[in-house]
């Protein structure tokens, strides 16, 4: 990586349905470097692209997605949320957004491990990922976590495999400075754009791994992550940041 990428954050979600295939395709009309999805599992365990912990978007405010089987998320229009959608769009499974699209831009695919999910499910959704995109040490493809323990165990079946750890808003310089240096297998960081700065930067360089910065909407935003030089950019204007990248 010699320059920041770009990446769209779940596709072009301002122009689309965010995680389908709809958003992902607009997104591949600006000339982006990536795109960043979310895998969840259904009930009968296929790896499936959803973000939020329930299904308030679906009108199933109470529901998860793994409350319900594969054949029955695709039954459901996971895009009727979004005004003006043309077509109804089932749930996208995560071999066929691999297959799609691994091809056309590097991926950065974040397991969404919960806390209701027993543990052997958490490590059930990082062998079937891992499975899904190969385990070969491949930088246009990473995956993410903000559980440190899936990572862990995603590491033991894939040592070269890059994989980025996910640092929430409130966490600072010092839980990440710990995270690096007790599981020097991490090939990065992901980190909230509030806590972004100078002192970041010069911790995940000296360690020699890289950064990526969510969710930089905003001019400011933006020009900061540039400005630092992070490696990777995840915003849900990417078009914006490719017009100040490139300016």
């Amino acid at each position: 990586m010699t320059k920041t990428l770009i990446f769209a954050h779940r596709g072009a979600n301002r122009e689309a349905a965010e995680n389908t295939r709809t958003a992902f395709d607009k997104a591949l009309a600006y000339p982006i470097d990536g795109i960043e999805t979310d895998i969840q599992l259904s009930r009968d365990e296929v790896a499936v692209l959803w973000h939020d912990r329930y299904l308030k978007k679906l009108n199933l405010p109470g529901s998860h997605i793994d409350d319900f089987a594969y054949a029955q998320l695709q039954s459901m229009n996971f895009a009727a949320h979004f005004a003006g959608s043309a077509a109804p769009e089932g749930v996208m499974t995560l071999q066929e957004f691999v297959t799609a699209y691994r091809s056309r831009c590097r991926l950065l695919l974040e397991i969404k491990n919960r806390d209701w999910e027993v543990v052997a499910r958490h490590e059930l959704k990082v062998r079937k990922t891992l499975a899904q995109v190969g385990a070969v040490a491949d930088d246009r493809v990473m995956v993410s976590s903000f559980d440190l323990a899936s990572l862990v165990y995603a590491h033991r079946f894939a040592p070269d495999f890059p994989l980025v750890l996910n640092l929430e808003p409130e966490h600072n310089l010092n839980d990440a400075r710990y995270a690096l240096d007790t599981q020097p297998f991490l090939y990065g960081l992901c980190i909230h754009i509030s806590t972004l700065d100078a002192d970041m930067m010069k911790l995940v360089r000296e360690r020699g791994k890289r950064i990526a910065v969510y969710t930089c909407d905003t001019e400011g935003e933006i020009h900061r992550a540039l400005s630092l030089g992070v490696d990777v950019l995840i915003s849900d204007v990417p078009d914006k940041a490719l017009q100040m990248r490139d300016k």
